[in-house]
């Protein structure tokens, strides 16, 4: 019987390797081509991988938590006896008219979308699919298909059951759609336990919002997976291959760049006036965030410099033309930084709309490599965790990043008198070797005194 070895691809992110999150397939399953059967986490993203070959599965060549180095065996299908056929998608108990009920039917029907072109991807044949429609002014993606749910084979005898259903029997969440597998992590729900209570089926999202309102058995407490412990008072915790990414990145930064730290405290009372001057009933308007990234890119236009890399090998300083604004988002698998693309073409409700989009992408592990990767200035928002001030590390390669810390009520001097305002602290890091502390200091007080002046400043931006 002829075996076809899917070694694991590039993923298009310049990494070496991922860690197996969960199979989504068992040994002895049968699959089909672009179905999706396992989840791997890189340094930057969950990503769905599909299958290039149908048949039947041989051989996992990876367990769970276990890295994969690109180029290496991932999975080895044989051929079936016959390839199996898309199923129809299972009605859901949603409401016909609603929008989740629209985006939920067009997730179960097409997948992930997220497949490997040139991995036996074929081309569109006018199935007459929909596609979702993509936010405006952002690239339409490359084109993909959808990965199709297996058949159901027919109904074995009671005797045969168990050897004819390898996924049921081992408890393998058939599951297709990336909808309800996150509705399942946001819930807490373990897919595999709720797979071996359906016998195998597919699960929606029904049964994972049932078997999330069940309470939990009294006798049957979940049990939190600890790190494994090495001796007597330690415990080890192995680096995955996000941390490891982020630790080679930051080690580099501190050991190749002189850095340099510039604060300001900052009066945003008048910031804070003019947002709340634009929210109404029916429209929140523009968040803080928002304004100070518009505050930004107005001082980066001032001193370009500050947008820039520096090329070490020809000692050049390559200044960017576009303004693509990079978020420090803490998402659940650490630190990741999603740049909003062009943002100098943007007005001040258009950011706030991108900057949304792009960090909800970011929690969700669903930023694209060039948003992860293309950032060429930071803004760092560490007020949301109710600390002040930071002295952060610059994204390497860029060369400054901008902090800006909680916004409190203090004391403050304003024509000679003690008053209360809304003050907050900036702190502004760059690399000494691409300019001096003039021109950090002019940048700062830039954006400073726009947020000190709101109203003047936004005309002139």
């Amino acid at each position: 019987m002829s075996a076809e070895t899917f070694l694991l691809p590039d993923l298009g992110e310049g990494l070496t390797d991922v860690e197996v999150v969960r199979w989504l397939v068992a040994e002895g399953d049968v699959v089909a081509v672009d179905q999706i059967v396992v989840e791997v986490e890189t340094a930057k993203s969950v990503v769905d991988v599909p299958t290039p070959f149908a048949g039947r599965v041989a051989t996992l060549h990876a367990a769970e938590g276990e890295t994969v180095l690109t180029g290496k065996p991932l999975i080895t299908v044989t051929a079936a006896e016959s390839a199996p056929e898309p199923a129809a998608a299972p009605v859901q108990p949603d409401a016909a008219d609603s929008p989740e009920a629209e985006a939920y039917r067009e997730e179960e029907q097409a997948g992930s979308g997220n497949v490997l072109i040139g991995y036996g991807t074929p081309a569109s044949t006018g199935s007459g699919r929909r596609r979702r429609p993509r936010p405006s002014g952002r690239p339409d993606p490359a084109p993909a298909t959808a990965a199709p749910e297996p058949a159901p084979e027919p109904e074995p005898a009671p005797a045969a059951a168990a050897e004819e259903e390898p996924g049921a029997r081992r408890g393998v969440p058939q599951v297709v759609s990336p909808l309800v597998r996150r509705l399942a992590r946001e819930k807490g729900v373990d897919l595999h336990g709720l797979a071996a209570a359906n016998g195998g089926g597919v699960i929606t999202r029904a049964h994972v919002e049932l078997a999330a309102a069940e309470p939990a058995a009294p006798d049957s407490p979940a049990e939190p997976v600890a790190p494994a412990a090495s001796q007597s008072g330690e415990r080890r915790i192995p680096l995955n291959g996000f941390r490891r990414a982020v630790s080679a990145a930051l080690s580099r930064s501190r050991s190749e760049i002189p850095e340099a730290t510039v604060w300001v405290d900052v009066d945003a009372t008048p910031l804070v006036a003019l947002r709340e001057s634009t929210r109404t009933a029916s429209d929140p308007g523009p968040g803080l965030l928002a304004y100070l990234a518009r505050f930004v890119v107005a001082g980066l236009r001032q001193y370009p410099v500050l947008n820039s890399r520096l090329d070490t090998e020809r000692q050049e300083i390559v200044e960017h033309d576009r303004v693509n604004l990079g978020l420090a988002v803490q998402s659940d698998r650490g630190l990741v930084v999603p740049a909003v693309l062009g943002a100098e073409t943007m007005t001040t409700e258009q950011l706030d709309r991108e900057i949304r989009a792009v960090t909800t992408r970011a929690r969700e592990g669903r930023a694209s490599a060039e948003e992860l990767s293309a950032g060429t200035f930071t803004l760092n928002n560490y007020g949301g965790f109710r600390v002040d001030g930071s002295a952060a590390i610059i994204n390497h390669p860029q060369v400054a990043i901008l902090g800006f810390g909680r916004i409190l009520d203090r004391p403050w001097v304003v024509d000679g008198e003690i008053v209360v305002r809304k003050i907050t602290q900036m702190s502004f890091v760059f690399d000494h070797r691409v300019c001096d502390g003039g021109t950090a200091s002019g940048f700062i007080r830039a954006v400073a005194d726009a947020i000190e002046d709101p109203a003047s400043a936004i005309p002139r931006l």
